[in-house]
């Protein structure tokens, strides 16, 4: 696989070391053919300069702010024939890369693979309402609609993502993974796995409550199925 590892950064300066260490010590010795690319998304603190701590990461920068804008400045720039979108704040575990090319080989109609996140800086009973949310919607979500993406942690062919339009700039925030999967399931399977997952921070959830952000997600995500477009229209998180 050729992948180029694509990371919207606003004002991630605390965040983005630790997830570029973790893309480091996965491509270590794994054979595969690599690039990894931060987007500094309009940030007003040091991403930047964090992020160039790391020889080899090319940082590209995107002054309109939005997710979907630095992920399709991403796109226009990336080399590789699978682009990995991760989260700043995210970290991939041991076997990331291998777990996504075995699932590619096995099912040459896929297109797209995501999967959950597991919260590492959550406290207990938070995580553990987390956890059960997870794995009692994402699953049945996803058996009902029939794809899914979450944009903090998925890899898609990128031939597949050209031919679904790339990402719709005009959603700022809400809906915007769900609005990807949508265009992605009309070229292919947009498939979502519960054991192809990585490591996150909880700190949105924290900010705004568990349910009240779980809410927003869910009343979007239903949104865009139904009538095309995300509930919150402009508002970012």
């Amino acid at each position: 696989m050729k992948i180029s590892f694509i990371i919207p950064s606003h004002n991630e300066e605390k965040y983005i070391g630790q997830c570029l260490e973790s893309i480091f010590k996965e491509v270590k010795g794994s054979g595969h053919d690599y690039e990894i690319i931060v987007v500094n998304n309009a940030s007003a603190d040091n991403t930047r300069i964090e992020a160039e701590k790391f020889s080899g990461v090319k940082v590209l920068d995107e002054l309109r702010k939005g997710t979907n804008f630095a992920r399709q400045k991403g796109l226009d720039n990336a080399q590789g024939d699978y682009l990995a979108y991760l989260d700043a704040d995210t970290k991939l575990p041991s076997g990331w890369i291998d777990y996504a090319e075995k699932a590619f080989q096995k099912d040459p109609g896929m297109v797209s693979l995501s999967g959950p996140y597991k919260y590492y800086d959550i406290p207990k009973l938070k995580g553990k309402i987390l956890d059960a949310l997870w794995q009692t919607t994402a699953p049945v979500s996803y058996k009902i609609i029939g794809y899914m993406v979450l944009g903090g942690n998925f890899i898609v062919k990128k031939e597949a993502l050209l031919a679904a339009g790339g990402f719709d700039t005009n959603i700022k925030f809400y809906g915007d993974d769900m609005d990807t999967a949508k265009r992605l399931s009309k070229v292919g399977k947009a498939v979502f796995d519960m054991n192809f997952y990585n490591y996150s921070s909880c700190r949105r959830f924290l900010n705004q409550g568990v349910i009240s952000l779980s809410l927003k997600y869910a009343i979007n995500l239903i949104w865009v199925i139904l009538f095309n477009k995300p509930f919150n229209k402009s508002g970012t998180i």
